[in-house]
């Protein structure tokens, strides 16, 4: 026993006396750097094997046909997992293990006038339109997007804007979180998020190909556009070619549900703002059972015509309740019907040149209740209630069912790379109601016979894009707008964005 002590001793002393070594030191150092580094390069190739498989995911759910790209500012690179080293086309981002986040700013601003009296809210129906002679700052959006997990990836936009008055807006746009990797083609998204309902709606204004909003989507689904919290599944069809359904259920209510449970409000010449067919949404019955939400169906096809044409299909609806009457029973449907056909040349370079026709139409109708202005009931016309000029007493209006359709059809050529030339053509009418057949004034107002915000009107709108990079663009488009009851009306608007950051690539 003694013995074998001394001998570990013996040993123990060698081999303190050898570490003592500043060479051995120095080789125990490298072995221990080189093992760490070995570790970490395993790691990040295994995040980069993880990065690539929620790509391939990201792709099934996306484009139709990635072989035809979409033309915007807002390409920004958005390549994931670990980077050795950063440059201007890498994305500004935040990275922890398996999720990330990347966040960019784009920025949109309008200088230019018109002949118009009314740009804002009369000319120009977009929220996010030019609203006035001289600059308009159409908004400011912060993006944030990212994988939470193998397992969902989410999305965040806020926007910043200034009215016509000089007064500051903000927005959540959008905020939601979809799956990535259901079985069977599936998806589901949770959130506050744009209705998949044709191509426009779902688009953010910065990718519209036009630096305003067409005309027909804005008197249906209101300035922001038709969006709300809510749920949506879809599901990718296992077809030959690409093929989805959409489903998505919504709240019905609010200034973002212009046709269904809001006020829908405009301005007649001056008079003061009255509400959608001249009822108050004061019976609005809220929500009771299922069929008070929104329900937003919409399938979606995509094909190769030859391999450099490309074709998308797609048929939209969108079916809910409004407060116009005190039945309570009201409700609304709109239906909507879009083509997309893309040319590339097969000497393409860039993408360029290319040729999109994309057109959408779309028709609403909206059943109006029975409504008795004389709401508190004093048999006498009193402030803020509309009066029949006929009879000098409060307006009363019985049930009726109205309609309003229109359509925009839109070419773009690109000419050559970072060049694009652009034509649309926008219509937007309804048949008359019952309600606009007599005399009527509110508030003192100028009487009118015209609703004057389903009057029946057109515009043509040329544009040119110049893209000095994928971060940047200057816009340059003359709109002639003619509208009944008002006359014609001439717009130049000069628009510049630039994006800062990161943000994904648009669907085709």
């Amino acid at each position: 026993m003694k013995t074998t002590i001394a001998a570990a001793v013996i040993i123990l002393s060698a081999d303190l006396a050898i570490a003592a070594d500043p060479k051995i030191l120095e080789m125990q150092d490298q072995i221990v750097r080189m093992q760490q580094q070995f570790e970490k390069t395993q790691q990040e190739q295994q995040q980069q094997i993880e990065a690539l498989k929620l790509q391939l995911e990201e792709l099934k759910h996306s484009s139709p046909s990635s072989s035809v790209p979409e033309q915007s500012t807002t390409q920004a690179s958005t390549k994931i997992g670990p980077k050795k080293s950063w440059s201007p086309e890498d994305p500004i981002g935040i990275r922890s293990g398996r999720s990330y986040l990347d966040i960019g700013i784009i920025a949109t601003v309008t200088a230019g006038s018109s002949t118009a009296s009314d740009i804002a809210g009369g000319l120009q129906l977009g929220g996010h339109d030019p609203n006035q002679r001289g600059f308009t700052l159409q908004g400011v959006e912060a993006s944030f997007s990212g994988y939470v997990d193998p397992f969902l990836r989410a999305n965040a936009n806020l926007l910043f804007g200034l009215d016509s008055q000089g007064g500051s807006f903000f927005e959540l746009e959008e905020a939601y979180a979809e799956t990535v990797s259901l079985p069977g083609g599936l998806q589901l998204r949770g959130g506050q998020f744009l209705t998949e309902f044709g191509r426009q709606n779902a688009t953010h204004p910065h990718s519209w190909a036009f630096v305003d909003s067409s005309l027909i989507f804005s008197r249906v689904f209101g300035p922001d556009g038709l969006r709300n919290p809510g749920a949506r599944i879809s599901w990718l069809v296992p077809t030959p070619f690409y093929s989805e359904l959409f489903l998505a259920v919504q709240n019905s209510h609010g200034g973002t549900a212009t046709s269904f449970r809001s006020g829908g409000g405009h301005d007649h010449g001056g008079a003061a703002e009255l509400p959608f067919g001249m009822r108050h949404p004061d019976n609005d019955r809220g929500i009771k059972n299922a069929t008070d939400m929104l329900l937003s169906p919409r399938y979606a096809v995509s094909f190769d015509l030859t391999d450099s044409q490309t074709v998308l299909l797609g048929g939209s609806a969108a079916f809910g309740p409004n407060g116009s009457g005190s039945e309570g029973d009201t409700t609304t449907q709109i239906y909507g019907l879009d083509l997309t056909w893309k040319w590339k040349s097969r000497n393409q370079s860039g993408g360029f040149p290319f040729v999109t026709w994309q057109t959408e139409g779309l028709w609403r109708r909206y059943e109006l209740g029975s409504f008795d202005w004389d709401e508190n009931g004093s048999g006498s016309a009193d402030d803020g209630e509309l009066v029949d000029l006929g009879t000098g007493m409060p307006a009363v209006f019985g049930r009726e069912t109205i309609s309003d359709y229109g359509f925009y059809s839109q070419i773009l050529y690109g000419i050559k790379k970072g060049w694009l030339a652009g034509l649309r053509v926008d219509y937007a009418g309804g048949d008359r109601g019952d309600y606009e057949n007599v005399l009527k004034s509110y508030n003192g107002g100028t009487p009118f016979t015209t609703d004057l915000s389903r009057e029946s009107r057109w515009r043509l709108s040329p544009n040119l894009t110049w893209y000095p990079s994928e971060f940047s663009k200057v816009r340059l488009q003359y709109n002639y707008d003619h509208r009944r009851q008002i006359g014609s009306d001439h717009s130049i608007w000069l628009q510049f964005e630039f994006l800062l950051g990161a943000h994904g690539a648009h669907k085709f």
